[in-house]
């Protein structure tokens, strides 16, 4: 296990690498130009150099991935040219609305998919199973955003049992949690019904191997012998699955944190392009290229933990 931990530490490692000279060479050579944008378009050229100057953007490119890259490393992620202020606290601030959102979009998603996908699975072909998957086909069809403004319009409009947008922020805890409901609600069904086909897959496989038969053999009951062995054996590809799920939620929730107003990251990413605020844009999109290849490490970790298998070293 050691040896697969550290295999996937340096391909984390190579990977994160590989990406900040991605993420980098991708913003340096968009159209815009963050002097430009700040003075306005009547800025004289010299006035837009003097302010380029100031802000480094006229540093060669190297010297400029070298001071990014060692200021993150020392915790300094710069100054933001639009805000004034720095990076770091602004990126804190609207995680802390974009993670709690999608912990709870995935919570409800994996309750949905698990039981719908187990349920599916045991009623193969019949009644139960042909509704679980339209429903899941019709989930797969609503964009997230129609679904959100679906959701202001019924229970913050007509009903108005909960709030149509906007944030208190976490010295509210109840009104704050209450804000990203609707949200939650519309992320998270979304990627239920992915989640759903893929345990309904995974736990038919299951029941078709020699443990499942054994287990019903020996007096296990059926509902018993589902979700104590059926679906611990079928966990490989629906936590992949849940891995990269997650890391969707924290990166593409930008429409639905606009429609509910939110001050989340991908509000804050949005903002930063309309600026040409590129170091914001830059730390913000590494900052998701983190979250991604640590979740992927992690369920790396946790399939090998239960599969033996995966970490075997190659004969």
């Amino acid at each position: 296990m050691l040896f697969f931990a550290l295999q996937r530490l340096a391909v984390l490692a190579a990977t994160l690498l590989f990406a900040s000279i991605v993420v980098f060479a991708m913003m340096s050579v968009l159209p815009g130009n963050a002097a430009q944008t700040l003075l306005g378009p009547t800025a004289t050229p010299d006035a837009v150099a003097a302010l380029s100057h100031k802000l480094g953007l006229d540093q060669p490119l190297l010297v400029r991935y070298a001071g990014w890259i060692g200021g993150a490393l020392r915790g300094d992620l710069g100054l933001s040219y639009a805000y004034g202020s720095p990076i770091a606290p602004l990126i804190a601030s609207s995680l802390a609305v974009s993670a709690p959102l999608a912990v709870m979009a995935m919570a409800l998603a994996a309750a949905i998919a698990l039981a719908a996908g187990v349920y599916a699975a045991d009623r193969r072909g019949k009644t139960g199973d042909a509704i679980v998957m339209g429903a899941s086909q019709i989930g797969l069809a609503v964009p997230n955003f129609w679904l959100a403004i679906l959701l202001v319009i019924i229970f913050a409009v007509t009903l108005r049992v909960a709030p149509a947008g906007g944030f208190p922020g976490w010295g509210e805890p109840l009104r704050a949690l209450g804000a990203l409901i609707l949200p939650a609600v519309a992320l998270g069904v979304v990627q239920a019904a992915i989640l759903t086909r893929v345990t309904r897959s995974a736990v038919l496989e299951a029941l078709n191997e020699d443990f499942m038969r054994t287990a019903r053999a020996k007096g296990v009951a059926r509902g018993a012998a589902l979700w104590r062995h059926a679906l611990p054996n079928a966990l490989v590809p629906i936590l992949t699955i849940m891995g990269l799920q997650f890391a969707n939620l924290i990166a593409g929730a930008i429409v639905v944190e606009n429609v509910f107003v939110l001050p989340g990251l991908g509000r804050l990413v949005l903002q930063s392009i309309s600026n040409r605020d590129t170091l914001v844009v830059e730390n913000c999109v590494m900052l998701t290229a983190i979250i991604v290849i640590a979740l992927n490490f992690a369920v790396d970790l946790a399939c090998a933990a239960i599969d033996p298998r995966l970490r075997a070293r190659p004969a």
